[in-house]
């Protein structure tokens, strides 16, 4: 007899994990199939911050400034051994693309978004504490704006959220590798393979959570589904040694004026990120020597410490892939919402998630909930994602 489940879900990143604990939480049976490990792809390669998206509004995406927002006070209420508040910094200098009275106009907008709470505020920073940055450039230095965001392991955020999932009454396999799907009049049914066995079930709705790996999933689904134009853009982190310690810097290149961020990461600095457009194998990403040296141009920039020969040392890199809508122009000026895709439109039987932010994998998950429930059959719910608390493992 062939197993089945309410909803079966393809992909251990964050919106994977998310989507088990949001259907499990609802009462409805889950699987959820990884072939790797949890966290494998883009939830452990992030800028590890659970954030608004300041520079976001400089694009106009106000409703996914507003609800990242929301979701980063819910996340330092539900996971506060996983999400923690930081100061970040802003420096302006003469070079500096955007003025003050442009971040004070942006900060300003971010400040009422939030709701004006206690995390929200922000100020520059009087220029008697300048020496204390961990060293920042002060030559030329104008001011120093300080406003609050947080940040996260991403990659244990997402183990916790799995465990939430499961303590619900969720189920994992993994590794389980999807095989096919092949979506019937009322139900889809699953081949996939564990432990070196064929398996099958069959899932009311097949949710397909797989991130840069997302289009192979949707390939192998019968009959064909609609599939968008994506890019792959490839973000790359560097870990160097030494310490900043008196929070998170908020800087721009100065080859190209994008944002870097310069961050205490456990005995490490990290800097991030690059954009770089990805063609090949999602499985076979790296990160690449310019973007490297790229990264080590905008810390030495700014740290003048790291400038002198062999101060800059790389004790770590990785590479991510973000999915993004195909458009012209610059990768970091895209719009980032999550586009969830589904089919058919009305009662849903397969849904695919492209692209999505580490800070909105709660309400997008929720989000997609409420749209597959058309196809799922009444279940008594056994929690509520706004209330359950999430915590290391």
């Amino acid at each position: 007899m062939t197993d089945c489940r309410d909803v079966v879900i393809v992909g251990g990143g964050i919106h994977g994990v998310g989507v088990a604990q949001a259907a499990a939480a609802a009462g409805y049976s889950v699987l959820l199939l990884e072939r790797t490990g949890l966290a494998y792809g883009t939830s452990s390669r992030s800028s590890k911050l659970i954030h608004g998206g300041l520079r976001y509004l400089e694009s106009g995406q106000f409703k996914l400034v507003r609800e990242s927002l929301e979701e980063r006070a819910l996340m330092l209420r539900l996971a506060p051994g996983l999400v923690t508040l930081k100061p970040f910094f802003i420096p302006v200098y003469p070079q500096t693309r955007r003025r003050p009275w442009q971040l004070a106009i942006g900060l300003a907008a971010y400040t009422a978004l939030a709701g004006f709470g206690r995390t929200a505020r922000f100020g520059r920073l009087p220029r008697s504490q300048w020496d204390r940055l961990d060293g920042l450039e002060t030559g030329r230095l104008q001011c120093v704006y300080r406003y609050f965001d947080a940040q996260t392991d991403d990659a244990r955020l997402t183990e916790a959220v799995m465990n939430s999932a499961i303590s619900i009454g969720a189920e994992l396999a993994m590794p389980a590798e999807f095989m096919r799907a092949h979506i019937g009049q009322g139900s889809v049914h699953v081949d996939y393979r564990s432990g070196g066995r064929a398996l099958e079930c069959t899932a009311r709705v097949l949710v397909n959570a797989a991130g840069p790996w997302a289009l192979r999933v949707s390939s192998l689904v019968s009959p064909v589904v609609d599939t968008p134009a994506l890019d792959l853009v490839q973000g790359t982190h560097m870990v160097v040694r030494g310490s900043v310690r008196r929070g998170i810097y908020y800087v721009e290149s100065p080859s190209d004026g994008r944002a870097v961020f310069v961050m205490p990461w456990h005995s490490g600095v990290l800097v991030g990120t690059t954009e770089t457009e990805f063609r090949g194998d999602p499985d076979l990403v790296r990160p690449l020597p310019a973007e490297i040296d790229y990264l080590c141009e905008v810390l030495c920039h700014y740290f003048p410490a790291f400038r002198t020969p062999g101060a800059c040392e790389v004790i770590e890199s990785f590479a991510g892939l973000r999915v993004l809508p195909r458009a012209t122009g610059a990768a970091f000026y895209r719009r980032r919402e999550t586009l969830l895709q589904f089919d058919p439109a009305r009662r849903p039987r397969f849904v695919a998630i492209y692209g999505g932010k580490l800070t909105g994998w709660r309400a997008t998950a929720e989000r997609l909930l409420g749209r597959i429930a058309p196809s799922l059959p009444a279940r008594t719910r056994r929690a509520d994602t706004r209330e359950l608390r999430v915590g290391p493992s």
